[in-house]
C-alpha cells in the first residue's frame, strides 16, 4: 500500500515533468516543429553561415512558352536552395528589380510556365513612407516566392494622408480588395521591413490553424519573444481570417493588434501554428519609429476587451475610402483613405473638483 503510493507520487511526477518538457520545446520549436518530430522528418540542421543568392540559377526554371508542362508542380519544390544571402546595404531601384523578375506580370502576379502551382498565395503589404523598404523586400520576396514554385500576387495597401497608421486596418483592406480579384488558398501578411532567410519557409497555409511564419527574428536574437507572439509574417486562410473576423480597426499607431489577433484565434476555438525557430529566421530592415505611428497608449486598455469586441470590431465594421487600385509592374497598389484616429479626452491634471 505504502509502495503504490510511493509509485503513484513518481508517476505523477514524471507526468507533470513531461508536459513542462513539452511546452518547452512547443515554445522553442513551434507546434508543426514538434509534431514533424514525432512524425518522422526532422527540421534539418540548416547553417547559416553558407548561404545562397536568391537568384541563383532562378531563370534556368523558367522555360520557353512552347515547353509549357500541363503537370502540377511537386508539392515540394526542386528548386529550393535553403539559407539566403540578405543585405540592407544599397536599397535596389525598382528597375532593377523589374529587371532581375522579368516573368512576373503587372500587378505582381506570377505563375510556374513549367507547371501548374498547386498553390495559390496573396501577400499583403501594409505600407506609408517606406519606399526604400519595399524595393527591398520586392528584391527577395519575388524571387523566393517564385522558387516555391507559387502561383502568387503581391498587394501593397497604401494608408493616403497624415493620420495615425493603422497596420490592422490596412490588413483587412488588403484582404477585402485581394479576394475581389481572385480565389485565394492562403494569404499572407507581411511587414514591409521584414526579409525571409530561407527559402524552405513556404508562404503556405496550414488548412487547420493560422500559422505564425516569422518565429525568429534577428530583432529578438532569432528567439520567440513571448509565447503567443503573432507578429511580423503570419499565413491564414480565407475561412480562418473570417472565423476571427479579421484583425480589429480600432488599434491606430504602434502596437496591440498582432496580440489582440492571436487572442481571436483562442476565442474562435483554434491554435497557433508556428514555423520552427531554426528555419523562420527574418532579417529586420533598422529603421526608427515612423512619425504618425507612435506607440498606441490605448493598446493594453484595448486587449483587455477583445473578448467582448472581437465580433463586433473587424471586417464585418471595415469602412473605408477606395482612392485608386493599380497594377504597378511589380505588385498591385492599392491607396486607401481610412479617416482620423479617435481623440483621446484626458482630464488635466490642473482640472479639480469643489
Amino acid at each position: 500500500m505504502f509502495l503504490s503510493r510511493i509509485d503513484k507520487h513518481n508517476f505523477l511526477l514524471l507526468l507533470c515533468f513531461s508536459q513542462l518538457l513539452f511546452l518547452l520545446i512547443l515554445y522553442r520549436r513551434g507546434a508543426a516543429g514538434v509534431f514533424q518530430g514525432l512524425f518522422g522528418g526532422s527540421d534539418p540542421p540548416w547553417d547559416y553561415s553558407k548561404t545562397h543568392d536568391v537568384y541563383t540559377n532562378l531563370s534556368v526554371f523558367v522555360p520557353n512558352p512552347e515547353n509549357v508542362n500541363t503537370q502540377f508542380c511537386p508539392a515540394k519544390s526542386p528548386i529550393l536552395v535553403g539559407p539566403l544571402s540578405v543585405s540592407f546595404q544599397t536599397p535596389p531601384t525598382l528597375k532593377r528589380v523589374q529587371q532581375k523578375n522579368r516573368y512576373v506580370k503587372p500587378g505582381g502576379y506570377f505563375s510556374p510556365r513549367h507547371c501548374f502551382g498547386r498553390y495559390r498565395t496573396a501577400v499583403i503589404i501594409p505600407h506609408r513612407n517606406r519606399e526604400a523598404h519595399l524595393r527591398t523586400l520586392l528584391y527577395y520576396l519575388h524571387p523566393f516566392l517564385q522558387r516555391q514554385q507559387l502561383h502568387y500576387a503581391l498587394f501593397i495597401v497604401h494608408q493616403a494622408g497624415n493620420s495615425t497608421f493603422n497596420r490592422a486596418k490596412l490588413l483587412n483592406i488588403g484582404v477585402r480588395e485581394a479576394l475581389k480579384l481572385d480565389e485565394w488558398d492562403c494569404l499572407i501578411l507581411h511587414d514591409v521591413d521584414l526579409v525571409p532567410e530561407n527559402d524552405y519557409n513556404l508562404y503556405i497555409c496550414d488548412e487547420e490553424y493560422p500559422k505564425h511564419l516569422a518565429s525568429a527574428m534577428d530583432k529578438f536574437h532569432y528567439s520567440l519573444p513571448y509565447w503567443t507572439y503573432f507578429g511580423g509574417v503570419s499565413a491564414l486562410t480565407p475561412d480562418q481570417y473570417m472565423r476571427i473576423n479579421g484583425f480589429p480597426n480600432s488599434y491606430w499607431g504602434w502596437g496591440g493588434e498582432d496580440d489582440d489577433i492571436a487572442m481571436r484565434i483562442r476565442l474562435a476555438g483554434m491554435s497557433i501554428t508556428r514555423t520552427p525557430l531554426s528555419l523562420g529566421r527574418y532579417k529586420m530592415i533598422s529603421h526608427n519609429r515612423d512619425s504618425g505611428n507612435e506607440e498606441n497608449s490605448k493598446r493594453y486598455d484595448q486587449l483587455g476587451n477583445t473578448r467582448r469586441t472581437w465580433r463586433e470590431d473587424g471586417m464585418n465594421s471595415l469602412d473605408f475610402k477606395l482612392i485608386s487600385r493599380t497594377r504597378a509592374p511589380l505588385y498591385t497598389n492599392i491607396t486607401v483613405e481610412i479617416g482620423d484616429a479617435p481623440l483621446v479626452t484626458e482630464t488635466p491634471a490642473q482640472w479639480k473638483l469643489f
